[in-house]
């Protein structure tokens, strides 16, 4: 099991970072003339948090793969807080502006709670290591 979930980390995480150039490239050169620079903005925040996560994610998931069973699940909790904070925090922010539906604002939040959340893990676990 603890390989399986290390494995799903590193796909997704690959996944992830795959998507989020793709989107980049996206929001620089299809958007630019379709938004308005405050939304394409916002389109390049949620592009730059997906790379620096999806990153996060790799290495969670490596981490994951090679530490000692006890961190190991950390690892594991980190990659998924980080995976879920990619899915509402980016995709929020991406759906609010590729369908103009401001009320999706209101998830963004919840996937930066979620970032916020595996970096305090991280903080603990290496706070704590012997």
């Amino acid at each position: 099991m603890q390989e399986q979930t290390s494995r799903s980390l590193l796909l997704s995480g690959s996944i992830l970072a795959a998507l989020g150039v793709a989107l980049g490239a996206f929001g620089a050169h299809g958007l630019k003339s379709m938004v308005s620079p405050e939304m394409l903005n916002t389109f390049e925040t949620a592009a730059r948090y997906q790379m620096y996560h999806s990153f996060g994610l790799l290495l969670a998931g490596l981490a994951a793969r090679t530490s000692q069973p006890e961190l190991a699940g950390k690892f594991r909790l980190v990659g998924w807080l980080f995976g879920i904070g990619v899915l509402l925090f980016c995709g929020s922010l991406y759906l609010l502006i590729l369908l103009n539906a401001p009320w999706l604002g209101a998830v963004t939040p919840l996937g930066g709670v979620s970032f916020i959340a595996g970096w305090i893990v991280l903080v603990l676990t290496f706070s704590r290591r012997k």
